[in-house]
C-alpha cells in the first residue's frame, strides 16, 4: 500500500517512492545528455582559430586593421606611402628661374618610387650595381673615383654630379648631351653593357627582363600602384620616377644663398661674405678684358658666361672647354656639358672631384690652371675661350686664385649630404 499526498493547488511534487527501474532510467538519460553536452563543447573549441604567430598580424576582414605590407617589411619605416617625404613642394628661392622639368612635375609618391629605383641594385643584371653606386650622396651625388665600377668593367667617363640637375636651361644630359631629356638619360646606363648590363646584347638580358623582374617584386607592385594608380612597371614610368627623384635633389642652403637673399642682384656685395669672397664673386661673374693676342688685361674671369648664376648651371650654347682627353686615351671633342658648380666642395672643405668628363683634374686649382691657359688647336672650342681667335690667357694672380676658390666654397650647403629623403632606403 502506497502512502502519498494529493497535490494542493499548483504543487505537483511527488513524495511517493519511485520504482528502482524508473530511477535507473532517469540516471541513464541524465548521463546521456551530459556526455552529449561535453562532446559538443569539445567540437566547438576545436573549431576556434589558432593563436596568431608572433610578429605576424592575424587575418581580418576589417579594412582598417593594420597589416604589414611588402614596402613596410622591406624598408622598415624608411618608406611610408601614407606619409611620404616632401619632394614636390620644396622651397625654391625666388631668384631661381631656370627649370628643365618640362611636363614631368615632381610628385611625392612618384619621387619616392624614384628614390627606391635609384638605390636598388636589382636594376643591374647581376644585382650588384645601382644608380647610387656612381652617384653617391656623400660625394654630392657624384663619384670620387676617376671611373665608376659597373657590372662588366668601368665607365668610359667620370660620373657627373647630379646636384640641382633640374635648375638649368639645358634640357639635354650626359657630358656629350646625347640624351634629349633627363627622362631619356635615366634608363640608358641600365641598358649599357658595362654599367648595369640590361643591354640585350653580348649575352646580356634585355630591358624587358628587368621589367619582368620588377613586376614580380611585391614592393614594386605597391610602389607603382601608389605612384601611378596601377602596379604595372614600364620603362616610361621608371624614367618619370627616376627623373623626378633626381630633380628633387636641390641645394639652396648655402652661404651664397643666404647672401643672395639680402641683395637685389648677384653683382651687389653680399653682407655675409668676407672681402675675399666678394672679390671672388666679382671675378667669377665679371667679363674679362683681352688684348688682341688673347691676354687678359683687366676685368673678371668670365666664368659666369658658361656657368650661369644664380643656378650656376651650364649655358645651353656652351661648346667644348678645351678638355679633350678620354679615360681610354685619345681625343674626344664632343663633351660640351657640365654639372652645376654648386657643391663642388663638401662641407668639410674637400673637393667633390675629380673634375671634367675624364677626371683630368683632381683639384679646383688645377681647373683654374686649365682656364688660365687654354690649349690651342682644339676643335669645337667655345668662342668665349678664344678671344680674337686666340686661346685665352687669364694671367691669374695668386690673390685672385685664392679669392675665386673662397667664393666657390660659399656654394656648399649640408642638406644634400644629410637629408633622409635622399638617403638609401634599403
Amino acid at each position: 500500500m502506497q502512502v502519498g499526498l494529493r497535490p494542493s493547488g499548483p504543487c505537483f511534487f511527488l513524495i511517493t517512492p519511485l520504482p528502482v527501474n524508473f530511477s535507473l532510467m532517469v540516471f541513464r538519460i541524465a548521463f546521456f545528455f551530459t556526455t552529449l553536452l561535453l562532446a559538443a563543447s569539445s567540437l566547438f573549441l576545436s573549431c576556434e582559430p589558432d593563436e596568431p604567430l608572433t610578429g605576424v598580424p592575424a587575418a581580418t576582414d576589417d579594412p582598417d586593421s593594420p597589416t604589414v605590407t611588402a614596402v613596410q617589411a622591406t624598408f622598415n619605416g624608411a618608406i611610408d606611402l601614407a606619409d611620404p617625404f616632401n619632394y614636390g613642394s620644396q622651397t625654391v628661392p625666388g631668384y631661381i628661374n631656370r627649370d628643365n622639368t618640362d611636363g614631368n612635375p615632381i610628385t611625392d609618391l612618384q619621387a619616392t618610387l624614384g628614390r627606391v629605383l635609384f638605390y636598388d641594385q636589382a636594376l643591374s643584371a647581376n644585382q650588384t650595381i645601382s644608380c647610387s653606386s656612381c652617384h653617391q650622396q656623400a660625394a654630392g651625388f657624384g663619384d670620387n673615383a676617376l671611373a665608376s665600377v659597373g657590372v662588366a668593367g668601368t665607365t668610359g667617363r667620370h660620373s657627373m654630379r647630379l646636384i640641382n640637375a633640374r635648375f638649368g636651361d639645358e634640357p639635354r644630359f650626359f657630358w656629350d648631351e646625347r640624351a634629349s631629356t633627363l627622362e631619356a638619360q635615366t634608363t640608358q646606363p641600365i641598358q649599357d653593357h658595362v654599367e648595369m648590363g640590361f643591354s640585350g646584347n653580348d649575352g646580356d638580358p634585355a630591358f624587358a627582363d628587368l621589367l619582368a623582374r620588377l613586376n614580380d617584386t611585391e614592393y614594386y607592385q605597391e610602389l607603382f600602384a601608389a605612384a601611378f594608380g596601377t602596379a604595372q612597371v614600364t620603362e616610361v614610368r621608371i624614367q618619370q620616377a627616376l627623373a623626378q627623384f633626381i630633380r628633387s635633389i636641390q641645394s639652396f642652403d648655402t652661404r651664397y644663398d643666404a647672401g643672395r637673399a639680402e641683395v637685389n642682384n648677384d653683382n651687389d656685395p653680399f653682407p655675409n661674405f668676407s672681402a675675399q669672397e666678394n672679390q671672388g664673386k666679382q671675378l667669377f661673374l665679371g667679363r674679362p678684358q683681352f688684348d688682341r693676342n688673347g691676354n687678359r688685361v683687366g676685368g673678371g674671369l668670365g666664368c659666369g658666361g658658361c656657368h650661369q648664376a644664380p643656378e650656376f648651371s651650364i649655358d645651353p650654347g656652351s661648346r667644348n672647354n678645351g678638355v679633350v682627353g678620354t679615360l681610354a686615351g685619345g681625343q674626344d671633342f664632343t663633351n660640351t656639358r657640365s654639372p652645376s658648380l654648386r657643391e663642388v666642395f663638401r662641407p668639410n672643405g674637400e673637393a667633390n672631384g675629380p673634375f671634367m668628363h675624364n677626371g683630368q683634374f683632381t683639384t679646383l686649382n688645377e681647373v683654374l690652371n686649365h682656364y688660365n691657359s687654354i690649349p690651342g688647336n682644339v676643335q669645337n672650342l667655345d668662342p668665349r675661350l678664344q678671344p680674337g681667335g686666340n686661346p685665352q690667357r687669364l694671367n691669374l694672380a695668386g690673390e685672385e686664385r685664392a679669392a675665386v676658390l673662397a667664393f666657390l666654397r660659399t656654394l656648399t650647403g649640408s642638406a644634400v649630404y644629410e637629408d633622409e629623403k635622399w638617403r638609401d632606403p634599403f
